[in-house]
């Protein structure tokens, strides 16, 4: 398609490519006309580079060279790129993806043009939509109804076709489970030139946006293991602002502990199906909506309340980032009854009046809703000034009381969650990611939940 694009209009060059699944950076899937330097010049931020596309416009670059939408302009100097035609490829309402065409010699590329790619990027959607659901369906996990309740999660695969080395693509599955989004060779860097030539490249094995390193992996072939070591101090040496780690398993566990994910032998992982979602997509929700609360209630002074233990977590994290002052009450129940059928009593009141104040409800999931419905009853009597709710998880497919929930982090499906504050027997509230849990995996009784 690249190719075929490309000698349609005239271009000397195309790449097609899509967004990761935090929406950050364009990983090349095809492209033509380009060297292999320019494709791996460094990782493409899509809020840098052209950020008029993630708004799903057509955007045309008549000087590459000189235009401040352009991410990496010496390197476009040095390949000859002059101008750029760029276009979103759209799913689901969504962009997923760019297509861009690329010419030596400055061009006009006329209205014609521009509806060309943006056919050609229509057709890119289609494919990509039709592998997604031949996946799903192959799969057949939950089915593809089940699935589509996590539509805010893009599930695009940008993983190659094959990887250099079984060690990569084990490391990968480490990846895959913690949910860290991973760039597989995403830049190859110069480390040696004669007569004004590059005679000497490196390429690391993957680049993890979260962390902001490159890593490459090292095996036990001591040979390998002194090369690659050269190659990383040159590197370094050449590109101190870069951070990059030579790993080999061990290591990488090591590190995820580092980071507060723990590792896969750790008991408090027991019973951890998957990872649903990340600390870093938590925490980028969670700020978003802060942006949102803090403009709906600009000027106002707002009651924060929660309902103990669970939601100490996203409370403590949602008043972090909020740009006005703000008052924090807890509420404590207890049950009786059945579970769908909850008798609630609150065995720990607010410690301030809210008449006359305005409210916003803190939740840190909510499925059925019935108890979320007492309470809000129970807080209406109370006769605020306003009343809204805020929960970071909805599980929608579990509701019996149609409840009013103005602020909403994410849908997810229905599956026991644990972390980020939830917890199984009172365990497991610490883990910085929300992860689907089955009892029988730790070796627990379902009983106990």
């Amino acid at each position: 398609m690249a190719k075929s694009t490309a000698k349609a209009l005239g271009a000397n060059g195309c790449r097609i490519s899509f967004l990761d699944t935090q929406r950050e950076y364009l990983t090349n899937v095809g492209a033509h006309g380009l060297s292999d330097f320019y494709l791996k010049k460094a990782p493409l931020d899509a809020r840098k580079s052209i950020p008029e596309v993630l708004d799903g416009e057509v955007v045309y670059i008549a000087d590459a060279i000189k235009d401040e939408r352009i991410q990496h302009p010496q390197i476009a100097k040095a390949q000859r790129i002059s101008s750029i035609l760029a276009a979103p490829i759209m799913a689901k309402g969504e962009v997923i993806g760019e297509i861009r065409l690329y010419t030596h010699d400055p061009h006009i590329f006329s209205e014609d043009d521009k509806n060309f790619v943006v056919i050609v990027a229509n057709i890119s959607a289609v494919l990509v939509e039709r592998d997604e659901l031949h996946r799903l369906l192959e799969s057949g996990h939950k089915g593809v109804k089940e699935q589509s309740k996590l539509a805010q999660l893009p599930t695009i695969s940008l993983r190659p076709a094959e990887f250099a080395h079984p060690s990569e693509e084990e490391f990968v599955r480490l990846l895959d489970f913690y949910q860290i989004e991973w760039l597989y060779e995403p830049r190859a860097f110069p480390l040696r030139w004669e007569n004004g030539g590059i005679v000497e490249m490196f390429t690391p094995d993957f680049y993890l946006p979260e962390f902001d390193f490159y890593i490459e992996l090292t095996t036990l072939r001591q040979d390998l293991v002194t090369e690659k070591n050269r190659k990383v101090r040159r590197l370094k040496e050449l590109y101190p602002e870069i951070s990059i780690k030579l790993l080999n398993k061990n290591d990488f566990l090591r590190l995820l502990a580092k980071y507060g994910y723990g590792s896969l032998g750790e008991a408090k992982l027991q019973g951890i199906d998957r990872i649903l979602l990340t600390h870093s997509q938590i925490q980028r929700r969670v700020k978003a909506l802060a942006r949102r609360i803090s403009g709906d209630y600009e000027g106002k002074h707002l009651v924060l309340v929660g309902v103990l233990k669970g939601v100490i977590f996203f409370m403590t994290d949602l008043m972090e980032h909020l740009t006005l002052p703000v008052t924090v009450d807890f509420m404590a129940i207890s049950y009786y009854g059945g579970e769908e059928d909850p008798v609630v009593k609150i065995t720990k009141d607010l410690d301030s009046s809210i008449t006359g104040r305005d409210v916003l409800m803190v939740e840190d999931i909510v499925d059925t809703g019935m108890t979320l419905n007492y309470i809000l009853k129970y807080l209406q009597a109370h006769a605020p000034a306003s009343l809204r709710v805020c929960t970071l998880l909805d599980k929608r497919a579990r509701r019996l009381v149609d409840v009013p929930l103005d602020y909403v982090g994410f849908e997810i499906p229905d599956e026991f969650m644990v972390g980020y504050g939830l917890d199984y027997d009172g365990e497991y509230r610490n883990l910085r990611f929300i992860g689907t849990f089955h009892p029988e995996l730790a070796g627990k009784d379902e009983s106990q939940k």
